[in-house]
């Protein structure tokens, strides 16, 4: 008995020895580590990495940037399921302990002596975990774990049990990108949180031990059983019912990939709007959480989008059939296997499914395009698909089907209206359309290439913009990068400047051969012509450029000299090096972009301001504070600032041509410093009832009258009578089209909307013989413009002060009682007049001599 007591006296000083060992080296490494250790005040504000966002106008999503899944929720919106189902998998007495679970280092410790070392598992707390997670590496170390220990003990010392269990749900990885609970339920199951049912609770918390291997979608099997396990640890800690675990039990795991989805197809908008809010906040800007408001409606991005498709798909078609995508030999047993293995490097694009050609005869052929759907394609349905032979020329068209496709043909096909109008012709934009029967037929990626750009003349806010077929496809945005000669659309700028150097609507040009000397031709001479090869002799300025005639506008450049008529073109916003310093700048050979052409006539639409383009109205932090607030020079002509002040028309100011200027930072913290508070300059929280930013004033708006009449006449009668169809009084604009039709353009106008659409090849290839801007662009801007000035009024630039409607000789030009209509400037009216006069005395003088 004195021997046992003796024992455990002995055992008691062993152990009290051991816990001052214990407490003396715990107290030694504290010493040793805590020089070292992080401050975790830095926890009470840390912002999470939270991708950028890009939206419409609207609200609704264009684009997501950023390397992570991430949507932040307070603690106090995680439903109380959830965080039962977090706690019960990772650490069900969070809200008893000190942030050290004695307990488990205890149970981790005697496990590292029965195994001989080896570190086993942990037995870290959500506490360990978030110090783990925001401090430290996830290396197995005893000194990193003692650290973690040591953070934890600080963390649950300076910030609360609910602040400790935010930052833990926010941050952990859960697999697939996704990081935090808000987005892994939006990933897995396209819910928010209290959409969550007590099963999916469960497996969302089964994902924080191995995230990317027990994930809901990685490995269902070992999912479930952790899953089941959560689900049996809530029961005993009382946190579900018997009922609700008998039914959660059974629930099986419908989880699949869901995607954030985007609602509005403007990738082209959406990498400007990144790389403009890179420019400004720096690489933070993909994490900080800013969300980004354009100026973009969705429905005009959604018309623009489904113009410029349509039609070009429609110009692909009338050019014939190039062949299938591409070809596989298939074995005779083929099956869906062997189909889906072809079908893998290819995706669908812009709605055109790619599938395989499985059997074909001489009246239809079976097309696969997933395990889900094949299809059968009639003759009727490749009806357009002649053999291409060049942009000039098809072959015949098909009468059987198995000489379009062979088995193992990689093709596209489409959904289509079944009763579809002639796409070659220009429908009515404006009439009801009935709904249409849909079926599928095939088509193919047209190879020619369009951009679309569309601004609101007040203040240049850009209200759709497309910049090619397909982004995916290709990068290249032409609605701002390209530089392409314009051609007859050019014109206008060139009457503009005529116009204010007396020429009148009514004053006579000839349209005749003329020659002029080029050194760099073989023959040494330059002689322009026509379009159509044909001259009409002497002409109006009104009838010339309702016509198109190239002659005119050489002899109108050469007229007014071509040094001032390129100084007057930058009052539209265009820079001296886009302008060639010859004469063939009258035929349209500047080098511009439809975004430079949509705000040049811009000018045209507002009576005469040059407004700048921009497409970022508002910028947000993650708190849905404005960090920026556009704050646009306007146009803004019945201002009373504008009219108290008026401003005499001339050249723009250097800082007024720069398309989209750059803004450097200003004070505060300075951009892509990370703290959040970086802003974009000057405009932010900007009070609307200061007075207005007013545009430059670069045009007499009766010079811009007078321009705009033509215009309006080359829709009612010339080369865009086309438009007509839209049936509205108040548009204007021109067509444009180059040498050999390597470029098809109009532009085009109202009050509302300056819009300009461009169609080419990327490689200059010519676009087809008769492919003029009518055709090519014209059905384009015309199905954009009669979805968004649908239902709205007429809106033109009303008849201003100084402008004078005259009779006039349509011979001379000149006043004449019972003449024709024309209007023009008062002055001119005057000046005209004296002319008149003096020539009627010439000709009774001559007559006079005659007599004599």
């Amino acid at each position: 008995m004195r021997i046992l007591k003796r024992l455990l006296r002995y055992a008691l000083y062993l152990a009290l020895a051991g816990i001052l060992f214990v407490v003396g080296a715990v107290g030694v490494a504290y010493w040793l580590l805590a020089p070292r250790l992080p401050s975790v005040a830095v926890l009470r504000d840390y912002h999470m990495q939270v991708p950028l966002r890009v939206l419409s106008s609207d609200g609704r999503l264009i684009a997501s940037f950023g390397e992570t899944r991430r949507i932040p929720v307070h603690i106090a919106d995680v439903p109380a399921r959830l965080k039962n189902a977090v706690l019960s998998a990772e650490d069900a007495d969070f809200y008893s302990h000190p942030g050290v679970d004695w307990h488990g280092i205890a149970r981790a410790g005697i496990h590292v002596i029965v195994s001989g070392g080896d570190k086993g598992p942990g037995g870290s707390t959500i506490t360990q975990q978030v110090a783990r997670n925001f401090f430290l590496s996830p290396e197995k170390l005893y000194s990193r774990k003692l650290t973690e220990m040591f953070i934890a003990l600080r963390m649950e010392n300076e910030l609360s049990k609910d602040q400790i269990l935010e930052l833990y749900i926010n941050k952990m990885f859960l697999g697939h990108r996704s990081y935090g609970l808000a987005a892994a339920a939006a990933y897995y199951y396209g819910k928010t949180l209290d959409q969550l049912t007590v099963a999916e609770c469960a497996a969302l918390a089964s994902t924080f031990q191995l995230p990317s291997v027990v994930n809901p979608l990685n490995n269902p099997k070992r999912l479930l059983a952790r899953r089941n396990w959560v689900l049996g640890q809530m029961l005993s800690n009382r946190f579900i019912t018997q009922a609700e675990y008998d039914q959660a039990i059974q629930e099986p795991n419908d989880a699949f990939p869901h995607e954030q989805q985007i609602e509005v197809d403007a990738p082209y908008l959406a990498e400007m709007v990144r790389q403009q809010v890179l420019e400004k906040l720096g690489n933070d800007a993909l994490t900080e959480g800013y969300v980004v408001h354009t100026t973009v409606p969705s429905d005009s991005q959604a018309a623009a989008n489904e113009a410029l498709r349509g039609r070009l798909s429609a110009y692909d078609r009338r050019h014939g059939y190039r062949g299938p995508e591409g070809h596989e030999e298939l074995p005779a047993q083929a099956g869906p296997d062997d189909y889906d293995r072809v079908l893998a490097g290819y995706t669908s694009v812009a709605g055109m499914i790619p599938g395989i050609v499985t059997e074909t005869g001489a009246k239809e052929a079976k097309v696969y395009l997933s395990p889900k759907e094949t299809v059968t394609l009639s003759l009727e349905s490749m009806a357009w698909a002649r053999p291409y032979v060049n942009e000039g020329r098809a072959g015949a068209a098909p009468t059987r089907v198995d000489a379009v496709l062979k088995r193992g043909d990689v093709v596209r096909l489409f959904r289509a209206a079944k009763d579809e109008v002639n796409e070659d012709v220009v429908a009515d934009a404006s009439a009801p359309k009935p709904e249409p029967k849909l079926e599928w037929r095939l088509t193919q990626i047209p190879a020619v290439q369009a951009a679309l750009v569309s601004l609101d003349p007040e203040d240049g806010a850009v209200r759709a913009l497309v910049g090619g077929f397909s982004f995916v496809r290709s990068k290249f945005n032409r609605a701002v990068m390209a530089a392409r000669q314009p051609g007859s659309s050019f014109k206008p700028y060139l009457y503009s400047a005529a116009f204010d150097r007396g020429f009148t609507p009514a004053s006579i040009v000839n349209d005749a051969p003329v020659a002029f000397p080029d050194p760099s031709r073989p023959d040494g001479m330059w002689t322009p012509s026509n379009d159509d090869g044909k001259f009409d002799g002497p002409m109006r300025l009104r009838e010339a450029l309702v016509k198109s005639k190239n002659l005119v506008s050489v002899r109108l450049l050469d007229a007014i000299g071509l040094r001032y008529a390129r100084d007057y073109m930058t009052r539209f916003g265009f820079t001296p090096d886009a302008l060639p310093q010859n004469l063939s700048l009258a035929l349209g050979t500047a080098s511009v972009s439809p975004m430079s052409m949509a705000r040049g006539y811009a000018v045209f639409a507002n009576g005469g301001y040059l407004v700048t383009p921009y497409f970022i109205s508002r910028i947000d932090d993650r708190d849905g504070n404005p960090v920026y607030v556009a704050n646009p020079e306007r146009a803004c002509a019945d201002c009373q600032e504008r009219l108290l002040n008026p401003t005499p028309p001339g050249p723009p100011t250097q800082a007024s041509t720069a398309l989209i200027p750059a803004r450097p930072a200003t004070a505060g913290t300075a951009a892509g410093s990370g703290t959040g508070d970086a802003v974009l300059p000057a405009d932010a929280h900007a009070d609307a009832s200061e007075a207005p930013k007013l545009a430059p004033h670069v045009i007499d708006v009766r010079n811009d009258y007078l321009v705009t009449s033509l215009m309006q006449d080359v829709v009612k009668r010339g080369t865009g009578a086309a438009a007509k169809a839209l049936g509205r009084d108040d548009i204007a604009g021109k067509t444009g089209s180059t040498n050999d039709h390597r470029d098809a353009w109009f532009v085009g106008f109202n009050g509302d909307v300056s819009t300009a659409v461009w169609v080419g090849f990327d490689d200059f290839s010519s676009l087809g013989r008769g492919e003029f801007g009518a055709k090519a662009a014209l059905p384009i801007w015309m199905d954009y413009m009669g979805a968004v000035l649908k239902d709205k009024p007429s809106h033109s630039l009303a008849m201003p002060p100084g402008i004078a409607t005259v009779q006039i000789d349509p011979g001379s030009g000149l006043p004449s009682p019972g003449g024709m209509n024309e209007i023009m400037k008062v002055e001119d009216v005057d000046r005209l007049r004296e002319q008149a006069t003096q020539k009627q005395q010439e000709e009774q003088q001559e007559h006079a001599y005659d007599i004599f």
